[in-house]
This record gives structure tokens, C-alpha cells and sequence, in this order.
């Protein structure tokens, strides 16, 4: 099976995405909620099907803006569930608006989601989905693994040879800060 960083580049969706995205790092917790929710939302679905809805979602979702999915309310739930633009899965549309809750009920504690990752960075894929399970809704382990690795806080995105892991390093991921 070849890599992402063979098959991606020239790809329709995949190659901007694994050229300008995935692996590095996010600064903000609007970007790494969405990032989470497309990571959930992918969850039985190929990662094609949810580059194509990406727009759909961001719209949906209010751009990812965690303390507006926070706000959601049932007529926000019924909307989202007739909504073609995103994946109708009642417990993805759940987990996206308890998640967003869950992010706002970090802040006191660690200022940001960013700086809740960044507390607990580095801990070893094991440890991380522990965390993610006891913090989080739907976050299993794939989930968790695809959402470090693309965000920066575990390695593995491209190879050493792949032309885009040099702006990935130069992008400082925490992974290899240390």
C-alpha cells in the first residue's frame, strides 16, 4: 500500500490538503475543533468523502467557532440532521456540540484547548487516547491518532523524503519540539 505522500499530491481534495494542512501545527481552538469534528466525522467514512464536505461543514458549524457549536439547541440538532452539506449522524452532531462544550469547560483550567494539548504534550498515542476518552465524546483511538498526527502533536504525517516535511518542520509541530 502506498503512502499518503505518494498517493495525495496531484489528487483532486487530497492534494492541497496533504500539501498545506495535514501535519501542521494549528494555533487556534476554532481550527482545532474543526479539526476534531472533521476527524469524527470521518469515523466509518473515507477521508475523500469528508475533504468534499469540508466547506458544508465549516458552514454548518459556524466556521468551527467552538462558543457558537457550544450554543447549539435541538432546532440546531434538527438542522444539522437535514443538512446534505454534513454527515447525519446523530451522534457526531452530539458529540460536535458536547465537544465544543467540553473545550469552553477547559479554558479555566488551561486557557485554550490549545493549551490543554499543550499541557499534556508529549504522552504516547496510548496515553493520549485515554485522555482524549475521559475528556471528550466519540474519540477513539484512529480518531485520536488522525487528529495528533494531523495537527502536529504526533509524527507521521509525511515521509522524511516527502517535499512537504521540510515546511512541516520549519512550521515548528510540537512533536518535534519535544
Amino acid at each position: 500500500m502506498s503512502s499518503y505522500c505518494e498517493f495525495a499530491p496531484g489528487q483532486p481534495f487530497h492534494g492541497e490538503y496533504h500539501e498545506q494542512a495535514y501535519g501542521f501545527p494549528l494555533e487556534h481552538d476554532d481550527a482545532l475543533f474543526g479539526r476534531l469534528l472533521l476527524e469524527i466525522n470521518q469515523a466509518g467514512l473515507s477521508w475523500l468523502t469528508i475533504l468534499k464536505k469540508q466547506e458544508g461543514l465549516a458552514r454548518a458549524y459556524a466556521g468551527f467557532d467552538v462558543d457558537r457549536v457550544a450554543a447549539f439547541d435541538e432546532r440546531d440538532r434538527a438542522r444539522l440532521l437535514g443538512d446534505a452539506n454534513v454527515i447525519r449522524n446523530r451522534l457526531k452532531i452530539d458529540a460536535a456540540i458536547e465537544n465544543a462544550r467540553r473545550i469552553q469547560a477547559l479554558r479555566p483550567t488551561h486557557g485554550s484547548f490549545r493549551g490543554w494539548l499543550d499541557a499534556h504534550h508529549p504522552l504516547s498515542l496510548e496515553e493520549w487516547t485515554r485522555l482524549f476518552r475521559r475528556t471528550f465524546r466519540f474519540t477513539g483511538g484512529e480518531i485520536v491518532k488522525e487528529f495528533l498526527v494531523s495537527t502536529g502533536y504526533l509524527p507521521g504525517a509525511h515521509h522524511v523524503d516527502c517535499p512537504v516535511y521540510p515546511r512541516v518542520l520549519a512550521a515548528g509541530p510540537p512533536w518535534h519540539r519535544g
